[in-house]
């Protein structure tokens, strides 16, 4: 039997709350539902969620706080909840480590989309190291498999969220091709990211804390066009 994929929402409104659970039940999801920051915490803890739906406004720790204390442990998948109107920084969502964002009031279809797309894109070897072939590249030190969603940088594993390792992979897998930041905002996020360039600065950034240059290769800014995984 098919173990079910299981979904912590944080939102400190109840209606909505039991609407998003409703809507995920019916994919055949399991639920859990909070309503402030530190019963977030703690139920991250006990219930070990596959996803994270995070609302940005809640009462106490807010939502920013709770995606910057799960990722300093964990890169479970997290999609951030913000109401249309609220002052909502995507960018600092994105350097906190969130995957996607999602603008209140959604489509219900459109919020089960998300949820699966992300999900989807995070199936990591939790316990297997090994390199599985498939959608892989490899340079000295570095492996990048797309196939487990793993990235190991000499031996040793490094957490990521699945954009930053779709992002890098696409970087390596055309070593010293320059590509435009909307190429890259094209290719990894899709249509509805375009024309925020940001996005993709801040994953380089955030790519470049985790994994520093190697005499061979590197992440290379090519100033006024974008970005190239560069190799020697």
């Amino acid at each position: 039997m098919t173990t079910k994929q299981k979904i912590l929402i944080v939102d400190d409104d109840e209606n909505i709350a039991e609407l998003i659970s409703l809507y995920l039940t019916k994919e055949c999801f399991d639920t859990r539902i909070v309503h402030d920051g530190e019963e977030a915490l703690q139920a991250f803890k006990e219930y070990e969620p596959n996803l994270i739906l995070l609302d940005l406004m809640l009462p106490g720790i807010d939502g920013y706080q709770v995606c910057r204390e799960i990722r300093q442990k964990s890169s479970t998948p997290i999609i951030m909840l913000s109401a249309k109107g609220e002052v909502f920084d995507k960018v600092l969502g994105l350097e906190l480590g969130a995957d996607d964002y999602i603008i209140k009031p959604f489509d219900s279809k459109e919020m089960v989309a998300r949820v699966k797309a992300v999900l989807r894109r995070y199936q990591p070897s939790r316990n297997d190291t090994s390199v599985s072939k498939g959608k892989c590249v490899e340079y000295p030190g570095i492996v990048i498999n797309l196939t487990n969603y793993s990235v190991l940088v000499d031996g040793e594993h490094i957490d990521m969220p699945p954009k930053e390792l779709e992002l890098l992979y696409f970087l390596a897998a055309s070593p010293n091709q320059v590509f435009t930041r909307e190429q890259l905002l094209d290719q990894i996020w899709g249509y509805e990211y375009i024309g925020d360039t940001r996005t993709v600065d801040v994953h380089i950034k955030r790519l470049r804390e985790k994994i520093k240059d190697h005499s061979t290769w590197k992440l290379s800014t090519v100033w006024g066009i974008g970005y190239k995984f560069e190799v020697k």
